[in-house]
């Protein structure tokens, strides 16, 4: 009896104790959102990506043990995200690359926020993006960029493996 009972309960609530896998989800995509601060002179991004593929991408890219969520391997996370980040984004303002400096991220609900901005430049004419996120696990990929200057916003679908996208600002 008593082994029946044990039976029934880690039949309900699954054998392993680590955090349950959240459901797969049929859509693969990121957004990319390049705005330049006209007050500040720089380029602000900010890339979202759905936690749960972004941590299976760094284990994957980088054979880490990886948690987001987790306060203690926040520091360890940070390493990890800002390379994987210098990876697979690229901007460029017209022929000029446009370095960019990690800020960090956040977790909102299911969704991963990566912050950057580039250093004191003038509006840009041109960015050139190239951005490869995600690409190292989904050949499904769906990869959206956005691009801000002056108040005009133009948008742009790149589906695996295309990964550059060309904005004119004029």
């Amino acid at each position: 009896m008593l082994f029946r009972s044990l039976l029934i309960c880690l039949l309900t609530l699954g054998f392993h104790t680590e955090k349950p896998l959240p459901p797969p989800h049929p859509l693969h995509v990121s957004t990319t959102d390049i705005s330049y601060n006209v007050k500040d002179g720089q380029l602000e991004v900010i890339c979202t990506l759905f936690t749960d593929d972004f941590e299976l991408a760094l284990q994957k890219q980088y054979n880490a043990k990886t948690d987001l969520q987790k306060p203690a391997m926040h520091d360890a996370m940070d390493a990890l995200v800002k390379r994987y980040i210098n990876e697979h984004l690229a901007v460029r303002s017209g022929l000029l690359a446009s370095p960019l400096n990690y800020l960090g991220f956040e977790i909102d609900h299911e969704a991963v926020n990566i912050y950057l901005e580039s250093e004191k430049m003038p509006a840009p004419k041109k960015i050139n993006v190239e951005v490869s996120l995600l690409h190292n696990i989904f050949d499904d990929q769906i990869n959206i960029v956005h691009m801000t200057v002056n108040g005009i916003r133009k948008s742009g679908k790149l589906n695996y493996p295309d990964k550059k996208i060309e904005q004119s600002f004029f």
